[in-house]
């Protein structure tokens, strides 16, 4: 089935009836080239932002650069280390004119809206928590006074892990999202300033603040900080691994857009200040799927290749949603009817094995899918053999998975901006709970790099079999089909993520 795509990429709003929720300076080592040393584009065109992709390492070469500003491009920034450089222009056919230049390996616009975006759309809330439900909570000994409702956190058995340890101090997990609320009460004792900024533009922007969204903006990353490290303070809820730090990284635009140019920004930042691991609970807009031969796609895909492959060899962990749609990425063809998401989309049919849901589908990329309440693939889930690595709680309808007393929702609950706690679902909610054990893995295994972590993480996850047949809403149809070993499978992947063996293997 097809469902509508919110605009927080990875979080799923339930049909009313059921449980309501939504998804909701220059770097070090890397060049940089201001837009004010280039010639302004004169085109009639809309101006637009473009990736123009050439030789790693070796700066911006001057035959390059000059070719940039003769096709009317203006550059904003150069990450030399991974050769990707973002660039403005007003020309429409700017991208065409760059490709035929020599040393340019792939160039192409990263959206389809002029900048800046037009319009502003809210498409949900999640359901806050009221203060009488805060106050009925009941919490035992030891527990944070929210953690009875969160039924996720046992289902991984993090409460056994926090009994061994919280997590380190010295691991950082950096939030790739709409921006991290570091105000609240339940993020503000584990915030990591330094590791945050605001890549919006494609360029990092360090002002104290920058990272956080603004009240109109989606409370979608707050949320997933939340879950991956809220302390274990006496307040609120308690995050997977509440003893290491979360920063936030914000690449989504006002519009809630997450484009190609934050995304490298995003990946980069993170690389360059020594995060361990990334929560990416989005997809890199406009294209829900990047097909490998149109060559505007082609282009996003390289950049944010580069730039996750550059992440990972400096250390760190990048973990991704798969999506809500009941997608099997391994399968021969999909229909893609949303893209583009920011001009006027029609249905296609891809092939996922040449169009890729990026960063989900990007070589080592640690790529989650969701369950509910009773262990089984939440409804909405992407799922696909050789594809989905890893499964975790993201929520899913009490109709389908209601969870055991005294959790009441199916959901996923988590801080929200403004000192708020809400439910949240989807694989944006699963991602960081797979986020989170990989800190507790980097915590007990400090001098591992990030290919050991994640080695470590499928091992110990808990086999899961195939649900055969899967009819998760009872109506006798089977509603997705799972290939695959009890160890090994398109549903679960490795397994569930484990958090208890994380710091006891």
């Amino acid at each position: 089935m097809t469902a509508p795509k919110p605009r927080y990429r990875r979080a799923l709003a339930i049909p009313a009836g059921m449980a309501l929720a939504t998804a909701l300076a220059f770097l070090p080592d890397v060049t940089a080239s201001a837009a004010d040393n280039a010639p302004a584009a004169t085109a009639d065109g809309p101006a637009l932002s473009y990736v123009v992709n050439v030789l790693p390492g070796h700066g911006v070469s001057a035959h390059v650069q000059k070719a940039i500003a003769e096709a009317g491009g203006s550059v904003v920034v150069a990450y030399d280390r991974i050769g990707v450089i973002v660039v403005h222009s007003a020309d429409p056919g700017f991208a065409k004119k760059i490709r035929t230049v020599h040393g340019v390996d792939s160039a192409g616009a990263t959206r389809n809206a002029p900048l800046p975006a037009q319009s502003t759309t809210d498409v949900g809330t999640p359901k806050v928590l009221s203060a009488e439900e805060v106050a009925d909570a009941q919490a035992a000994d030891g527990q944070d006074p929210l953690e009875p409702l969160q039924w996720d956190l046992p289902a991984i058995k993090a409460d056994k892990a926090h009994e061994k340890t919280l997590g380190s101090r010295k691991v950082t997990v950096a939030v790739i999202d709409t921006g991290v609320d570091d105000t609240h009460p339940d993020i503000a004792p584990n915030f990591d300033r330094d590791a945050s900024a605001n890549c919006v533009s494609g360029r990092p922007d360090t002002t104290d603040g920058a990272w956080r969204p603004s009240a109109s903006e989606s409370p979608h990353g707050t949320h997933v900080a939340g879950e991956i490290a809220a302390a274990k303070n006496g307040v609120g809820v308690t995050g997977v691994a509440p003893g290491v730090k979360v920063a936030g990284i914000k690449v989504a635009n006002p519009n809630g857009y997450f484009y190609t140019e934050s995304v490298v920004c995003g990946f980069v930042w993170a690389a360059e200040h020594h995060v361990d691991v990334t929560n990416n609970s989005y997809y890199t807009d406009p294209w829900y799927f990047n097909c490998t031969t149109d060559p505007d796609q082609k282009a996003l895909v390289d950049a944010i290749t580069r730039a996750s492959r550059y992440a990972e060899k400096k250390g760190t962990v990048n973990v991704a949603a798969a999506g809500n749609e009941n997608y099997d990425l391994a399968s021969d063809s999909i229909t893609d009817p949303v893209s583009p998401n920011d001009g006027t989309p029609s249905d296609r049919v891809i092939d996922p094995h040449e169009c890729y849901d990026i960063p989900t589908q990007l070589p080592g990329v640690v790529t989650v899918s969701a369950t509910g309440a009773k262990g089984l693939k939440s409804s909405f889930s992407n799922y696909g053999l050789g594809v989905v690595d890893i499964a975790a709680p993201g929520g899913d309808s009490t109709a389908y998975q209601k969870p055991q007393p005294p959790a009441t929702s199916g959901s996923i609950l988590g801080p929200l901006p403004g000192g708020k706690w809400g439910y949240m679902a989807g694989t944006s909610m699963a991602t960081p709970h797979v986020a989170g054990v990989a800190a507790l893995i980097k915590s007990t295994h400090p001098h591992a790099p990030a290919a050991l972590v994640k080695a470590l993480l499928y091992a110990e996850a808990n086999a899961t079999p195939c649900t055969d047949p899967y009819d998760i809403d009872g109506d006798g149809k089977v509603d997705a089909v799972c290939e695959g070993s009890k160890n090994y499978n398109g549903f679960y992947g490795w397994g569930t993520a484990d958090a208890l063996a994380a710091v006891t293997r």
